[in-house]
């Protein structure tokens, strides 16, 4: 057990980042499919909608829990963050509308695959961008 604790210390934020990711992805998935299969909203629309609630999810969690933010400036650390992921949105779209409109996969399984390369980029991002001030760094 005592390994597992230091190993945890030794890479506290990369494992944080995931678990914090994988409930993001959640989030964003469940709010995907709820808006795209229960309430049959567009799929990109249904996209964007996921992509707020995930983004206000990951940016509390990303603060308190990964990056532990102690930055006094929350405005211009929130508006780093929402700008990275904006670009990262960019991203998750030109994925879905590739692999949906012309490729013809699933709209979930396309959800996951750009989930996936998302997650990548909001990682380095919020690492080198959003939260290398205010952080414990």
């Amino acid at each position: 057990m005592e390994k597992i604790v230091s190993l945890y210390r030794k890479n506290k934020e990369i494992i944080n980042y995931l678990i914090f990711g994988v409930l993001t992805t959640v989030v964003n998935i469940v709010v995907f499919a709820l808006c795209a299969d229960v309430f049959h909203i567009q799929y990109l629309i249904a996209n964007v909608l996921a992509w707020i609630m995930s983004v206000i999810f990951a940016y509390v969690t990303n603060r308190k829990y990964v990056f532990e933010s102690k930055s006094e400036n929350i405005g211009k650390e929130i508006t780093k963050f929402f700008s990275s992921r904006l670009s990262t949105l960019a991203l998750d779209m030109i994925v879905m509308w590739l692999l949906v409109d012309i490729l013809t996969a699933s709209n979930l399984i396309a959800k996951v695959i750009a989930n996936i390369l998302v997650i990548v980029a909001n990682y380095i991002l919020s690492k080198v961008f959003v939260f290398k001030e205010g952080g414990k760094q």
